[in-house]
C-alpha cells in the first residue's frame, strides 16, 4: 500500500482539464500512488480510458448510502430518508472526497481539484512533519468581506458539536490542494455523527452552505490531541475569475514559488486552454531551473 494516494471528483465538463491533473499524477507521483477518481455513472465511458493500476474510477452509487440517489436531468440529488431540502451537486463532491479518504489506508491522501496541475516530485515526506500529515491554514485568513466562509465556519462548529465562535478574523483551510491524513477524516466522520445524531453524510450534506475543508480544518485545530503541524505552501493559486491571456499565464507561472508541488489556475476563469498548457509547460522550466 503506497503512503500516497490522489482524490479527485469530476465531471464530464472538467475532462480535458482533469487529463492534464492526471498525466501530471502518473509523472510526478511513485510507482504504486493511486488516483482515486469520482464520477456520475452517465460520465464512465467518458473516463473509463483512465481505470488502471494507478487509476481507481469510482462512481457516486458506489460510495453513498441507497438512501441517496440523484434526480434525473439535473444536478441535484435527494436524501429519501429526509428529501427536503434536495441536495447540491457540489456539496456531494465534498461528500465524495470525505467519502473516499476516509477508505484509504495512506499515510497521506491529496485532496486536488480537477484544475490542479503537479509541477514538481510529491512525496510523502513532503506533507508529514514530526508523524503528523500537514493542514493548509492561512491564519486570519477569514474575515467578515468573506460572508460564505463565516457560513462554513459556523456550520462546521454546529457539525463537530463545538461551542459558536463568532469573534473574526478566523483561518481559512479552504484549497485546490490539500493534504488530509484518512484517520483524521475517519474520526471526524465519526464526530460528526455523534455531535448530530444523524450519520454523518446525512448531518453534512443536509446544509446548503457547508465546506468539507472549513470542517476538517476546524477539526484539525481543535480535536486533535495534538494540532497539525501547517504547511500553506503545497500549490500556486491563480483564484481571479477572469481569464489569463498568455502573457498573463506565462507570468504567473514565472511566480511559481519554490516549494510549490502544484499549480492551480481556476477552471472558473475560463482560461484557454492554450494559455494553460502553456503555463503548465513554464511552470516545469521554472520548477527544473530551481
Amino acid at each position: 500500500m503506497s503512503s500516497l494516494a490522489v482524490v479527485t471528483p469530476t465531471y464530464g465538463p472538467d475532462a480535458e482539464l482533469f487529463a492534464h491533473l492526471h498525466r501530471s499524477v502518473l509523472e510526478f507521483t511513485s510507482d504504486d500512488t493511486v488516483h482515486h477518481v469520482v464520477i456520475s455513472p452517465s460520465d464512465r465511458a467518458l473516463f473509463a480510458g483512465y481505470a488502471g493500476p494507478r487509476c481507481r474510477i469510482w462512481t457516486y452509487p458506489e460510495i453513498l448510502p441507497r438512501r441517496i440517489l440523484r434526480l434525473p436531468g439535473v444536478g441535484l440529488w435527494v436524501n429519501a430518508a429526509r428529501p427536503w431540502p434536495p441536495l447540491r451537486g457540489w456539496i456531494m463532491q465534498q461528500v465524495a472526497k470525505m467519502a473516499v479518504a476516509a477508505r484509504l489506508e495512506s499515510k497521506v491522501v491529496l485532496v486536488a481539484d480537477s484544475d490542479v496541475v503537479l509541477v514538481r516530485p510529491a512525496t510523502p515526506d513532503l506533507f508529514v512533519r514530526d508523524g503528523q500529515v500537514c493542514l493548509y491554514r492561512v491564519g486570519d485568513g477569514v474575515h467578515e468581506g468573506m460572508p460564505d466562509h463565516v457560513t462554513w465556519h459556523r456550520v462546521a462548529r454546529e457539525l463537530l458539536g463545538l461551542p459558536a465562535s463568532p469573534a473574526l478574523p478566523k483561518p481559512d483551510y479552504v484549497s485546490s490542494l490539500a493534504c488530509w491524513d484518512p484517520a483524521v477524516v475517519r474520526a471526524m466522520q465519526q464526530r460528526i455523527a455523534s455531535a448530530t445524531g444523524r450519520p454523518w453524510i446525512d448531518a453534512f450534506a443536509a446544509h446548503l452552505q457547508v465546506s468539507e475543508f472549513i470542517c476538517y480544518g476546524v477539526y484539525a485545530d481543535e480535536l486533535l490531541e495534538t494540532p497539525a503541524p501547517v504547511n500553506n505552501t503545497l500549490c500556486h493559486f491563480m483564484w481571479d475569475t477572469n481569464p489569463l491571456d498568455q502573457a498573463g499565464a506565462l507570468a504567473f507561472a514565472d511566480r511559481l514559488p519554490p516549494e510549490a508541488v502544484g499549480m492551480m489556475i481556476s477552471a472558473k476563469s475560463h482560461t484557454p486552454m492554450e494559455a494553460r498548457t502553456a503555463a503548465i509547460r513554464r511552470c516545469a522550466q521554472v520548477a527544473g531551473s530551481g
